[in-house]
């Protein structure tokens, strides 16, 4: 087995809708927001975590393979009738800690492909709204249903509509994916499931909706490629 190539997929992650990824708190705070943003400890500035991105992705592609289960596919699923549908995540974002590999295994699916990027807000975005909020503070209700009176209000930070963020992923090639289409393939149509979907906390309630444009690949154009991808066309 052999490592032949890896190519870079990068582009903009714009938000159509407020984005809640949260941090810990490291202190309370009579009054203050209930729920904040994680943000970079040096510049204070919101970012959307690598592994945010990798976990939401990967689970709407094993949603999509008809194989979910409380905790992400390892090897067992594998064995399932869901096995051409769940080998290319396997490929692409690897197994459980826990699954211990044959030697004929490692083989067949290889290591992890993909590697993504923390991806951390564009200084030109930035330098356009010098003057402007990153976050804003969003207020919800509990709403009694018998007497109809708004109860527990809570505020939640979220970055603004319309920031937009570096996005950046690697995908490793190896001599036993020929050219890496398919498992390309898979990966687009996982993208495109997050657009679909959503990112971060609250999605049903209307955060998180993502855009993702001027996608390049290896330096080349692909945006018109990937937004005629169909992730309900490709599946297995």
């Amino acid at each position: 087995m052999q490592l032949v190539k890896i190519r870079i997929l990068e582009g903009t992650l714009e938000l159509r809708s407020g984005l809640r990824i949260g941090a810990s708190e490291g202190e309370m705070r009579i009054g203050g927001v209930d729920q904040q943003v994680i943000r970079n400890p040096l510049t204070q500035e919101p970012y959307i975590p690598g592994s945010s991105l990798k976990g939401k992705v990967r689970s709407l592609l094993e949603w999509r393979s008809g194989a979910v289960q409380p905790e992400p596919l390892g090897l067992a699923a594998l064995k399932g009738p869901y096995r051409a549908a769940v080998k290319p995540i396997l490929q692409l974002f690897g197994v459980g800690g826990g699954d211990q590999l044959s030697d004929a295994e490692a083989q067949d699916l290889g290591p992890t492909r993909l590697a993504f990027w923390d991806a951390t807000l564009q200084r030109d975005w930035l330098t356009e709204h010098v003057d402007e909020s990153v976050v804003e503070i969003k207020t919800e209700n509990r709403i009694d249903r018998i007497r109809g009176v708004a109860e527990h209000p809570r505020q939640t930070e979220r970055v603004v509509a319309g920031a937009r963020f570096d996005f950046r992923l690697s995908i490793k090639v190896l001599d036993i994916d020929g050219e890496g289409d398919a498992l390309m393939q898979t990966l687009l149509a996982g993208l495109r499931l997050l657009e679909l979907d959503s990112l971060g906390g609250s999605g049903s309630r209307g955060y998180g909706k993502v855009r993702l444009c001027d996608l390049r690949l290896d330096g080349r154009d692909i945006q018109s490629t990937f937004d005629a991808v169909d992730p309900f066309a490709v599946a297995a």
